[in-house]
Order: C-alpha cells, then sequence, then structure tokens
C-alpha cells in the first residue's frame, strides 16, 4: 500500500478545496529546502527515451501539470520534484479574482472524478507576473495559461488576454489561450472562428510564442476544425485538448454529478483521447493531452492518439505524488514492449 492510501481518507475527510489548500500549503512549505531535494531524488525519472522536443520546448519526459493545480504561480519547483516535466500555470487573468462562491469543488470518489466551478479564481495577471519575474523557477518549462476577466465584456476580450500576456511574457516558456472553461460566462462563445481569430491574432502580434490555444471536449466536430483552421492559419504552436465537460456521461454514481460545473478525470478520459486523435488527424501542429490520466496506459493512449506531451489534475487527486513517477516508469515498459526507442517515437502511433 501507497503512503498515500493511508493519509487519503484523512485528507478526503475535508472538502475538497480546503484539501487541496493544505497540500498547497505543504508542498509550498518545503519548496526550495532541502525536503524538495529528497523529493526529486525519490520522484524524478531521468531516462533518454523519455526526452522529447515539441513547439520548440524541451521536456525531459512527456508527463506535466495541468492548469488548476497552481492557480497563482507559487509550487513550480516543487511540482517538478515530484517528476514533472513542466507545470502549466493560472489560468491567469487580468483583474485578480476571487471566483465563484464556495463550494466549489467537488470529488466524485466512485467515478474517479471531480467537478469544478472555481471561476479563474486567482490573484491577477500583475501579481502573479511580478511573483514570476522574481521567482526561482525550476529549470523545467512553465507554461501560462490565459484566461479572460470575468468582469470583462467578450467585445474587449482581446485587449483583455493581451494585457495579462504582457504582463506574464518574460516568464513563460509557453503560453496557453484558455477559450473553453465552463465556469466564466460566455466564455465558451469566444471559441467560433472570427472571436479566435482576434483574441488569437492580438496576442500573436504582441510576440506571444510559443502560444497554444485551449480547446472544449464539448465541440462539435465542424467547430474543432474551424478552430483548427485558425490554428494553421496564424501558424500557432500547438492545441490542447481538451478542457472539462459540462456534459455528464451516464454510469456516474456520485450525487455530485449534479453540481454545476466542468466534469474532469477517468468519465472524461475516452472522450479526451478520441479528440486528441481528430485533431492530430487535421493538422500537423503539436497536441497536448488532457483529461482523465491516471496511469502510465491511459497516458500512453493519448501519446499513440497524437499527444506529443500530457498532463494531468485531477489524477493527482485520486493517485497521489507518485503519479508522475509511476507514468513515466510504466511508459518506459510500454515503449520497450513495443518497440519504440523514445516517447517521440510512439507519438500518433495510432492515426
Amino acid at each position: 500500500m501507497k503512503a498515500y492510501d493511508l493519509l487519503k481518507p484523512a485528507l478526503f475527510a475535508f472538502p475538497a478545496e480546503t484539501a487541496h489548500r493544505a497540500i498547497h500549503r505543504l508542498l509550498q512549505g518545503v519548496q526550495h529546502t532541502p525536503v524538495e531535494d529528497l523529493l526529486r531524488d525519490r520522484y524524478v525519472v531521468d531516462d533518454e527515451r523519455l526526452r522529447t522536443e515539441t513547439f520548440g520546448v524541451e521536456f525531459g519526459n512527456p508527463v506535466g501539470v495541468a492548469a488548476g493545480f497552481d492557480k497563482n504561480a507559487e509550487l513550480p519547483s516543487v511540482l517538478t520534484a515530484l517528476g514533472f516535466s513542466h507545470v502549466e500555470v493560472g489560468g491567469v487573468t487580468a483583474e485578480r479574482q476571487p471566483g465563484n462562491p464556495r463550494p466549489r469543488l467537488f470529488r466524485l470518489p466512485e467515478d474517479g472524478a471531480l467537478v469544478n466551478r472555481m471561476g479563474f479564481n486567482n490573484e491577477g495577471a500583475d501579481r502573479i507576473g511580478a511573483r514570476l519575474d522574481g521567482a526561482d523557477l525550476p529549470d523545467a518549462p512553465v507554461g501560462i495559461n490565459i484566461g479572460k476577466s470575468k468582469s470583462t465584456p467578450l467585445s474587449e476580450a482581446v485587449d483583455d488576454y493581451r494585457y495579462t500576456y504582457e504582463r506574464v511574457a518574460d516568464a513563460g516558456d509557453y503560453f496557453v489561450v484558455n477559450v473553453s472553461s465552463p465556469n466564466t460566462p460566455g466564455l465558451r462563445e469566444l471559441q467560433n472562428r472570427a472571436s479566435l481569430e482576434r483574441i488569437l491574432g492580438g496576442l500573436v502580434d504582441a510576440g506571444a510564442d510559443p502560444l497554444l490555444v485551449k480547446l472544449s471536449p464539448d465541440l462539435a466536430a465542424p467547430a474543432i476544425e474551424e478552430a483548427l483552421a485558425v490554428v494553421d492559419d496564424l501558424d500557432l504552436a500547438g492545441v490542447v485538448a481538451t478542457n472539462t465537460t459540462t456534459d455528464r456521461p451516464t454510469g456516474l454514481r456520485n450525487p455530485n454529478k449534479a453540481e454545476r460545473g466542468g466534469l474532469s478525470g477517468k468519465p472524461i478520459e475516452e472522450r479526451a483521447t478520441g479528440t486528441i486523435k481528430f485533431i492530430a488527424e487535421r493538422t500537423d501542429v503539436p497536441v497536448v493531452g488532457v483529461g482523465g490520466i491516471t496511469d502510465a496506459a491511459g497516458a500512453y493512449r493519448k501519446i499513440r492518439a497524437g499527444a506529443s506531451v500530457v498532463q494531468l489534475y485531477t489524477g493527482l487527486v485520486y493517485e497521489g505524488p507518485g503519479l508522475a513517477r509511476d507514468i513515466n516508469r510504466g511508459l518506459l515498459d510500454l515503449l520497450e514492449r513495443d518497440g519504440f526507442d523514445s516517447v517521440e517515437e510512439a507519438v500518433g502511433a495510432d492515426l
């Protein structure tokens, strides 16, 4: 039994957001201390076969932390000590936001899922940009997820996104435009072609590079194709697939399925992997695969479907701090089983 299995009942006795904050404070307390070095020795899997370069960024392994876990860019170093190759911080908005009223994060343990309606709670671009500029960042990629401020009208979204980018530009290794969170009113309307062209074009003009866009799993096929046309037209670096879903698949058992918000975790795994494959079949830009990853097999399916790197969040809640290490060790076994010399060789093998 893993140590986390012993700790999890105590954590799960608290509301989900309370437990998250406790873990956050614990990690913050050991960051940049000798304990972080011990964690790095225990959890980092260093193997050339896991290294990959995508959208011009080098990753020590293909497993990263998805946006939402470290909203205020306070934990990049210690998260890489847990074996993650990269951390995507945010979503960051131009304005400081408290987010939606609590409770706003709900566990569905029987389903291996979370429902959240956090509402882009974060300290705002000015403060987060200053923190990043003064931080001792890890020798690993730090991505910055950029969202729209809740109070900003959709008609002013271009300037809102650009303001945030300019405040965090110096610290990011790549940038992700989030137009797909279900928890900011009207945000998903920005996934139409005209809006995407304005927002992404404005960021390209501002110098954002590498620039990616994060799409919803709820988009119909024609809408995804339109978004990909914008990606190709603007020569963007890649696509992040996918965000959370507002759908509730049949078979969910926990009563929290009735809560409003975005569903993440195991119930969306198959849909997310299918969306990755759909995208990879239609564009040559790299895909970052997100959604329902809890083990090496799930990460490997996304890689074979076309994901160059993968990210997770909900899996950490249920599997604990050893998850990146376990996935990376498992990936090495799977690569050897299938005769691949590297992760890069396996990308898109099922296309």
